[in-house]
């Protein structure tokens, strides 16, 4: 995990924004397994709006380091504080655009 110098402001916010958060609905069905499950809008729609009320955007860029693609995840504060941490993207052909793309 990154953040920057201090995270006093962004902390403070997100612990508003958590207690107004909800469960992501499971909404959408795997046909193979016969299962509901929160699909990422669904996701998306559970924390967006409360993040954004108390000053927070989320962010997800991507980057390559040392070779290695990777998705970094940012909530940033309207303060400039943030917190972010970085997930590899897990793919069969690293040079294969559509499977970088279902990586992703």
């Amino acid at each position: 995990m990154q953040s920057s110098v201090t995270i006093t402001k962004i902390a403070a916010a997100l612990v508003k924004a958590q207690l107004e958060m909800g469960n992501a609905v499971k909404d959408a069905v795997n046909p193979f397994f016969k299962k509901s499950y929160a699909d990422l809008n669904s996701v998306r729609e559970a924390y967006l709006q409360s993040l954004n009320k108390y000053g927070i955007t989320a962010l997800q860029p991507t980057c390559v380091i040392d070779g290695v693609n990777y998705v970094e995840t940012v909530l940033l504060h309207e303060s400039g504080e943030f917190i972010s941490s970085l997930t590899p993207v897990i793919v069969e052909k690293i040079n294969d655009p559509q499977k970088h793309g279902s990586g992703l």
